[in-house]
Formats: structure tokens, C-alpha cells, sequence
């Protein structure tokens, strides 16, 4: 493998892992002997301390790591600082609704509200700590049970369920009637 490839794949591979990776797997993925690639981390790192930049190569006994300049801390602070933007679709907003007005709730009872599934959304609710899951429903299958978490309250600015707004009939029904076109549509592709 040509030698700057060899510089690619091996920062591709520690990049991607995120932790230390031995050099005798490095050198088996860039096809080469242990020397070699350890003459490639020497001329990685050198670059890396060269071309001022923001990263650095790590080296430990039989492995290195791809980390981050300590002279660099202080910029990530400033940035894990920052709350994470979450933006939530509306057929994420809708199985949050839902969950927030019917929990507990089963992802079938949250599936035959909506008329479509809802795995996606659940999963992202739960990647963003807006749901949890409660426990098992005490039926055939046990299947889980979600609720909201104090996460949810916090992002919308509630101190308790009852503080949510109270759905009125007419919204209620045009809930209904968006679900069931929404199926109509799937059903049509």
C-alpha cells in the first residue's frame, strides 16, 4: 500500500475506534510489517505536530490513539458547554404527544393512535431522554411500557403532567384524521 493511503487508513481506523488500537492490527490492515507502520505513526505524528494542528497521535507500549491537543481543551469545553440542539419531527412530536397524554403507554396502544409504526420515533425519544421506559405491561408478551422523564418537562418547560395544555375534542379528532391519512398515503406507495 502506497505510503500516504497507509497514512488514511490508519487515521480513518483510529478516528472511527475512538480508543487505542494495537499496531500489530494496524499494520495487518495497511499490509505491512510491525516497523513499517510503526515508521508511518512516526511520520503521522510528525505531520500532526508539523502542520499545527488539532490532533495528535498517543502512543502507549504496543498501541496508539488518535486524541485531541491538550492546548485544544479549553475550545471543547466551550463547546460541550453548549446543550445539544434537538429537533424533533412532527411524527416525533406526535408519538411524544401521545406518550405524554396517554402514559403509561405500549408502543401498540402509541402504533393504533398514530396507524403507522412508531419505532423510529420511540427510538429517538429515548436517544434524546424525552422517554423511558417504565416497566413491562402485566399482559401476553409483556410488552414495554413508556412514560415522559424529567428531561421532557425540563425541555418544555412544565414542572409537572398537569401543566401540559388540554387537548380539546376538535384537535383530538383532527389528530385522527391526519393519523388515517397518513396511513392512506403509506398504503397508496
Amino acid at each position: 500500500m502506497e505510503r500516504e493511503k497507509a497514512h488514511a487508513v490508519i487515521e480513518a481506523v483510529l478516528f472511527a475506534m475512538g480508543d487505542s488500537v494495537e499496531i500489530s492490527r494496524l499494520a495487518e490492515v495497511i499490509e505491512e510489517d510491525s516497523g513499517t507502520t510503526r515508521e508511518i505513526l512516526e511520520e503521522m505524528s510528525e505531520r500532526y505536530d508539523k502542520d499545527n494542528r488539532g490532533i495528535m497521535l498517543t502512543q502507549f507500549e504496543n498501541a496508539v490513539q488518535l486524541c485531541t491537543k491538550p492546548e485544544m481543551y479549553e475550545y471543547l469545553v466551550k463547546i460541550a458547554r453548549t446543550p445539544r440542539r434537538i429537533t424533533l419531527t412532527d411524527t416525533v412530536l406526535e408519538t411524544l404527544s401521545i406518550i405524554a397524554y396517554k402514559q403509561p403507554v405500549t408502543r401498540a396502544e402509541i402504533e393504533r393512535v398514530r396507524g403507522v409504526s412508531c419505532d423510529h420515533a420511540i427510538n429517538k425519544l429515548l436517544e434524546y431522554d424525552l422517554i423511558t421506559e417504565l416497566g413491562r405491561l402485566d399482559a401476553p408478551g409483556r410488552p414495554l411500557l413508556f412514560g415522559t422523564t424529567e428531561q421532557f418537562l425540563r425541555s418544555f418547560g412544565v414542572k409537572s403532567l398537569e401543566e401540559l395544555p388540554e387537548l380539546n375534542p376538535v384537535q383530538v379528532e383532527e389528530f385522527k384524521q391526519q393519523a388515517q391519512a397518513e396511513v392512506e398515503l403509506q398504503l397508496d406507495v
